[in-house]
C-alpha cells in the first residue's frame, strides 16, 4: 500500500491462512475477484457466516459504524478479521468521521471533533487560519484512524447548504460559500492524505439544497442547470483531482426529473464525469437509505447500470448483503484501476505530535482545554507549531 503499513496487518500471514497470492507481481489477479461492493458488518466480532460470506463474495472492502466499535484494540481486531476473511491486507476500510455529530468513534476512547461549520466561520473571519484549521482537523481525524488500521475516510462533505434546506446537512458543512467550501475541503483532504488516509468527497453533485432527509426520502432539487452549476457543483468540479468520491440520493429535475443521481446515467455521465471532470474511484451512497426503491438487488444493479464503480451497503444485515453479492460483477477495468490511482495516492504519515496539533487547533477555532469557547481571543495568533506541520501545507 504505497509504503504504508497497515496496524497489527501481518501480509505473510492472511496470505498463508487463506491461499491468497503475497506477491507484488500477483495484486492483479487478486483484484480481478474483487467485487464492485463495499459491505458492512453487523457487530463487534465477525459472526462464523460472516467470516464465510465475506471470503466467498470478495467485496472491495467493508465500513465500520458505531454497532462495529467498542475500545481500539476491538476495533484494530475486527479490521484484522475483516482483511483475513477477504485474504487482502490491502482491502480497504472505510468509516465516516467527519467530526461533530456524523462520528462512529466517539469517547472515551477517542476524543471529539469539531463539525465542518465551526472551521467555516473561522475562515470566514481568517481565511488563512481557516484553512490551518481544517488541515490540522483532517490531519487529527488519519492520525486516529490509521491507528486503527481504517484507511478511507468518508469525509469532508463538500456540500453548499441553501437556507432553510434540511438540517440532514447542515453544519456538516463549511458554509454556504461555494469558493469556502472548497478551499476548506482542498485542506481537509491534504490533512487526510498528509496522515496516510483517503478522503472521499462527498455527495456529489451536491446536496445542500434537498429539502428532505436521504436516510429517510428521495430529495427533488428543482433548481435550474445554471443555478447548479454556479453553485453546488462549484466545490466538486474543484476537487475533481481526488481519487475517491460519493454519489447523492437526490434528484436533480432539471439534469434528470426521474432518477436520483445514484441511479441516474444522465447525472453520472453527463455531470460527474462529464461537467465536473471527476474521475475518481466513485462510491454509490448507502443502498440502505429511504431515498431508494426496490429491492436491495435491485437497487445495486441500477446504481452500477448508472455508472457508479462501487456499491455501498451499510446496514450489516446478511440476508440482504447476499441478495446483493448475488448480483455484483466483479469491480471492472475503469474502477479498478481508478482504485489503484487512489491506492497510489496513498503515503506514509508524516511525523507529528498530536497533542501540539489539537492544541493549535483548539486555539485556532477558540476552545479551551475544557471545550469550552473562550470569547474573543485572537484565533490568528500564532503559537509554536509541531515540527512536522510544514508553513502552507494546509494550503
Amino acid at each position: 500500500m504505497s509504503g504504508a503499513s497497515l496496524p497489527g496487518t501481518d501480509p505473510r500471514r492472511i496470505g498463508a491462512a487463506t491461499g491468497a497470492p503475497t506477491g507484488a507481481a500477483d495484486a492483479a489477479v487478486r483484484a480481478a475477484a474483487v467485487r464492485a461492493v463495499v459491505f458492512g458488518c453487523a457487530g463487534t466480532r465477525l459472526a462464523g457466516e460472516e467470516r464465510a460470506f465475506f471470503r466467498d463474495s470478495q467485496p472491495l472492502g467493508f465500513i465500520l459504524f458505531r454497532r462495529n466499535v467498542g475500545s481500539p484494540e476491538q476495533v484494530r481486531a475486527l479490521v484484522r478479521e475483516l482483511r483475513t476473511a477477504v485474504g487482502r491486507d490491502d482491502a480497504p476500510v472505510l468509516i465516516d468521521q467527519e467530526g461533530g455529530r456524523v462520528a462512529r468513534l466517539r469517547p472515551p476512547h477517542w476524543p471529539n471533533h469539531p463539525p465542518a461549520r465551526l472551521i467555516g466561520r473561522l475562515a470566514e473571519r481568517a481565511p488563512a487560519a481557516g484553512r490551518e484549521a481544517a488541515w490540522l482537523n483532517g490531519r487529527l481525524l488519519a492520525a486516529m484512524l490509521f491507528d486503527l488500521g481504517i484507511t478511507v475516510d468518508c469525509a469532508p462533505v463538500c456540500d453548499v447548504p441553501v437556507p432553510h434546506a434540511h438540517d440532514v446537512i447542515g453544519d456538516r458543512a463549511f458554509g454556504g460559500d461555494p469558493l469556502l467550501v472548497t478551499e476548506l475541503a482542498r485542506a481537509t483532504c491534504n490533512g487526510f492524505l498528509a496522515g496516510g488516509v483517503l478522503p472521499v468527497i462527498k455527495h456529489i453533485p451536491g446536496h445542500g439544497r434537498a429539502f428532505a432527509d436521504s436516510h429517510r426520502e428521495l430529495p427533488v432539487v428543482d433548481a435550474t442547470e445554471g443555478t447548479l452549476n454556479a453553485t453546488d457543483f462549484v466545490p466538486f468540479r474543484r476537487l475533481a483531482d481526488l481519487p475517491l468520491g460519493m454519489v447523492a440520493h437526490v434528484v436533480y429535475r432539471a439534469i434528470d426529473p426521474y432518477r436520483p443521481a445514484s441511479t441516474s446515467p444522465a447525472v453520472i455521465a453527463g455531470v460527474v464525469r462529464g461537467r465536473l471532470g471527476f474521475d475518481g474511484l466513485l462510491f454509490s451512497d448507502d443502498l440502505s437509505m429511504g431515498a431508494l426503491d426496490g429491492a436491495p438487488a435491485t437497487r445495486a444493479r441500477e446504481v452500477l447500470a448508472a455508472g457508479c464503480d462501487v456499491v455501498l451497503h451499510c446496514n450489516g444485515q446478511l440476508e440482504e448483503m447476499r441478495q446483493i453479492a448475488a448480483v455484483i460483477p466483479p469491480l471492472e477495468a475503469a474502477g479498478a484501476a481508478r482504485w489503484q490511482r487512489a491506492r497510489a495516492a496513498l503515503r506514509s504519515p508524516q511525523p507529528m505530535v498530536a497533542a501540539e496539533l489539537r492544541a493549535r487547533l483548539d486555539q485556532l477555532l477558540g476552545i479551551s482545554s475544557q471545550g469550552q469557547s473562550i470569547g474573543d481571543d485572537d484565533p490568528t495568533a500564532h503559537l509554536p507549531l509541531a515540527t512536522a506541520l510544514a508553513a502552507g501545507d494546509w494550503e
